[in-house]
């Protein structure tokens, strides 16, 4: 490609009020108000005083504001200026600038959070009646998954910011920042949406607030349908409280144990005959040197935790075993274990397979940090706590509109679904009153993006939502 000479003497001059950068915005916000997200944000979210005159009036529009500029790929207050730009206003009504938004965003409380909590939720139960979203949760096997990132901040006027642990390249560092802990949902055929998330101080440790929060995602999946469900997570959360709340909520668990004496001692009663080569469909990471292995062998054992306790449990310690490649001359083999505690009653090479790929929701995170957490965008911690509860809500919206869009968008990373299906150009034209999009021609997702329309304004009706 080569640019023409004539640029020479040209111009370009802003000034086309009837041109959008993201004409995706249409088939995707009609889709979250076929899903009552309005209602459930008229419904739970309520200011009952306000620090400033108006800051909090007409929570909802401004709401779905601030989603609408996290769906074009906004990370900061600033950035949600992309919905004002050209002909937006002609597309939608009671547009907000950032300004406003950030007030409303310096409004919240932690019981606010907690009522948007509550829509990110139930507007996934919505999503999922009307999108194929979390397709197969109801005949097949629901896998929640937990975990927690660190969010690095700077400076000094974030609330709530201290250092915490993180691990990079494989090390572990200390970082300032903000820590959210999320849980997702997802199938053997759905790729993994939020069910919650909280952000807590960068200090606090990876397993605070773990049990309240698979109690909640447990719910949230049961009443979506599913039957069987599978909570996993790292060593963090392989604790009493959290395994106790996974077994009271009715589901079954599959948690990373730290080695200590007697998971040590569990290990050395493994008969040598019981080890069982296993080969993984994908490489997976071994955590203690940060290489990728695709081959082990695993052994199981019964196990009694926390004896003693009001939390004792006795389930299957599964221990996967790889060479140490530090001694590849060695005499007598060198052996690195990895145990898990779970009651999952698949056959052990299977249950091993199922519990490494808990790193799925790793994926979220990715999605999560190239787009709405690349910045916490305020000083204040209630305000940043909204802004991560907002960012929730659009995965799921963004997920559940590339169910709609075919195959490949179904699973495809949120970067993906904003470059093919929402920042897509289009100027607005009224033929005879008719309200019209003009979309590039030759545009490589057009087929995709029809398909999304269709599945919206063709094949969706509004409906509120309890």
């Amino acid at each position: 490609m080569r640019l023409s000479h004539d640029w020479g003497r040209g111009t370009a001059v802003f000034d086309d009020e009837n041109l959008v950068s993201c004409a995706g915005l249409v088939p995707v916000m009609e889709l979250a108000e076929q899903t009552g997200l309005s209602d459930l944000l008229d419904e739970h979210v309520v200011f009952r005083s306000e620090r400033i005159r108006s800051g909090a009036a007409n929570p909802t529009p401004k709401l779905t504001s601030v989603i609408a500029g996290l769906l074009t790929g906004a990370d900061s207050i600033d950035d949600l200026n992309m919905i004002r730009a050209g002909g937006m206003k002609r597309l939608f009504g009671e547009v907000y600038a950032p300004a406003t938004l950030g007030i409303l965003l310096r409004e919240f409380t932690g019981g606010h959070v907690r009522q948007l909590q509550a829509v990110l939720s139930r507007h996934l139960l919505a999503l999922a009646e009307r999108t194929g979203v979390l397709d197969g949760i109801a005949t097949s096997r629901a896998l929640v998954d937990i975990d927690s990132l660190l969010r690095p901040v700077y400076g000094h006027a974030k609330q709530g910011a201290s250092f915490g642990h993180t691990k990079i390249a494989n090390r572990q560092v200390l970082r300032k920042g903000l820590s959210p802990l999320a849980t997702t949902i997802s199938t053997p055929t759905a790729a993994p949406v939020l069910t919650g998330i909280r952000l807590r101080a960068g200090k606090a440790g990876s397993g605070k607030g773990a049990a309240s929060m698979v109690t909640e995602a447990i719910n949230t999946a049961k009443a979506a349908g599913a039957k069987d469900i599978l909570v996993r997570g790292d060593s963090a959360y392989g604790n009493g409280k959290v395994i106790a709340a996974v077994v009271k909520a009715g589901a079954r668990f599959s948690f990373t144990f730290t080695k200590n004496s007697s998971v040590n001692r569990a290990i050395g009663l493994i008969d040598e005959a019981a080890w069982t080569p296993v080969h993984y469909p994908g490489a997976v990471i071994d955590p203690d040197t940060g290489a990728l292995i695709s081959d082990a062998e695993v052994a199981e054992i019964e196990y009694t935790a926390f004896k003693g306790s009001p939390e004792e449990i006795t389930a299957r310690l599964i221990v996967r075993r790889v060479r140490d490649q530090n001694h590849p001359d060695e005499l007598f083999p060198i052996w690195r274990y990895h145990p898990f505690f779970t009651n999952n009653t698949e056959p052990v090479t299977d249950a091993d397979v199922t519990h490494r790929q808990h790193a799925i929701i790793e994926s979220v995170f990715a999605d999560l940090i190239d787009g709405p957490l690349a910045h916490m965008p305020s000083g204040l911690f209630p305000a940043n706590s909204a802004w991560t509860v907002l960012a929730a809500i659009t995965h799921n919206l963004l997920r559940a509109a590339g169910t709609l869009s075919g195959k490949a968008h179904a699973v495809a990373r949120g970067a993906t679904l904003r470059r093919h299906l929402v920042n897509v150009p289009a100027r607005i034209a009224r033929p005879q009153g008719k309200r019209t999009m003009h979309l590039p021609v030759h545009w490589s997702r057009a087929v995709d993006w029809n398909m999304l329309w269709d599945s919206v304004f063709t094949n969706g009706t509004r409906q509120v939502t309890a």
